[in-house]
């Protein structure tokens, strides 16, 4: 059943049920692969009191789809070059495979080229959707290595430190926020963080006097890339999912 209250696109609404992606739920739709009220749609809008079912081919098709983890090398960009960079297609991650094996894959959560760590290549909508999404509130953790700049007040302390940046930092017109900013040693930080602005951390940090010269991530939601060295990559295992449990993906 449409839960929202409202009418609205057969699409939208599979989509925001978390069933699949906007993207996904087209193609569905237009293969004939939802009903509606018991009665396969071509795409319509569905008003609260009916009732949408996702039809078992369409299930089959999701459970194929693959996701790869992959430990990003520092020189690699994992999205859109940027400037001053060699373009994508000459430095990005996915050239560490064949090129005919790119066909279908999308990034989920970039990587700037100074960064490395756990990036994530799907063929699957829903988790695309789950990790880069408008409101995506799944964790990533980033191991990040400081120093004190040039601008950096020595008079103040660790805590004060720790603690403008666990407050938020407004920087060029946007408010920079970390779920939680954790001191590892003394020259190491931990952040978790649910957004993912251009240079996030980056930025936070430079406003409170400090230099990056490493960040790495380590986990997105349960996934940790653990021990999986520098340029290899892995498949996502079956125990182990981005997306959230769905009670049913029959009629709501």
């Amino acid at each position: 059943m449409n839960k929202l209250g409202v009418s609205i696109r057969l699409n939208k609404l599979l989509a925001h049920q978390g069933w699949c992606s906007r993207r996904e739920a087209n193609r569905f739709i237009e293969q004939g692969l939802v009903k509606v009220n018991g009665v396969v749609s071509r795409d319509a809008r569905v008003a609260p009191t009916d009732t949408v079912e996702l039809l078992p081919q369409a299930v089959t098709v999701q459970a194929q789809q693959k996701t790869i983890l992959v430990h990003k090398p520092v020189g690699y960009v994992s999205s859109q070059p940027e400037t001053d960079s060699i373009p994508q297609e000459q430095a990005s991650s996915r050239r560490l495979f064949h090129p005919r094996t790119q066909l279908g894959w999308a990034t989920a959560g970039r990587l700037d080229i100074n960064s490395t760590g756990l990036l994530v290549l799907t063929q699957s909508g829903r988790v695309a959707k789950t990790l880069i999404g408008p409101d995506v509130r799944v964790d990533k953790e980033y191991l990040v290595r400081v120093r004190p700049s040039p601008f950096f007040d020595r008079n103040q302390s660790t805590a004060a430190v720790l603690e403008r940046l666990r407050d938020g930092i407004r920087d060029a017109g946007e408010l920079l926020h970390a779920v939680s900013v954790e001191r590892v040693n003394t020259d190491q930080l931990r952040f978790v963080l649910h957004e993912g602005k251009h240079r996030h951390i980056r930025r936070m940090c430079r406003a409170v006097g400090l230099e990056v010269d490493g960040l790495k991530r380590v986990r997105i939601g349960e996934i940790v890339l653990g021990n999986l060295p520098v340029g290899q990559w892995r498949y996502l295992a079956p125990h182990e999912s981005f997306v959230p449990t769905v009670e049913s993906i029959g009629p709501q």
